[in-house]
């Protein structure tokens, strides 16, 4: 048995491109491994049975508070007057570059929360994250943040939107909107 958790969405599923996260024994990932490269391609045997699904939980640790730090940065250009397209258009050709900025980012301006992964999958795996550093006795206060976002997005019955709908809260909080 292999757990193998996958990050890249359904584009990522369709053009196998995902990227693959392998926890279980070396001899049974060898084996499965061909099966593996049809799907992805970057499969990585990450340990014994139960580490690919760390790899997931940290993989969306990153993910979730990336996408709330875009959603602020936005919100932040618009609220000092400046243009938050332009913004981002000028950290993506910066050190602050990333997918997320790209993708995520552009739907924040268009307010176009067309599920890709979709908020409650998202809270879901936040939830394993929380779980599992309450079990560790560590803090993650920025993915609790992060959840808390998630959360808000859930009570208002939104689980259904794209996770870049993270900024709606942020909106509601600052009182800036960007769409």
């Amino acid at each position: 048995m292999l757990d193998a958790p996958v990050s890249g969405g359904e584009n990522g599923a369709i053009a196998g491109t995902l990227s693959i996260m392998v926890g279980g024994k070396a001899t049974q990932f060898k084996r499965a491994q061909p099966l593996f490269e049809i799907l992805g391609e970057n499969i990585v045997h990450i340990g014994e049975h139960g580490a690919g699904q760390v790899a997931k939980t940290c993989n969306q640790v990153l993910v979730s508070q990336t996408i709330a730090a875009v959603g602020e940065a936005l919100i932040l250009a618009k609220a000092a007057g400046v243009d938050p397209a332009n913004v981002r258009k000028a950290l993506l050709g910066g050190f602050a570059n990333s997918r997320i900025l790209e993708l995520h980012g552009q739907r924040m301006l268009d307010h176009n929360f067309e599920p890709g992964f979709k908020t409650k999958l998202h809270h879901k795996d936040m939830r394993i994250a929380m779980q599992t550093a309450h079990e560790l006795g560590i803090a993650l206060p920025g993915t609790a943040l992060a959840t808390q976002y998630l959360n808000a997005l859930m009570g208002r019955g939104q689980g259904e939107l794209d996770s870049a709908a993270i900024v709606l809260p942020q909106e509601q909080v600052s009182d800036v909107h960007l769409g």
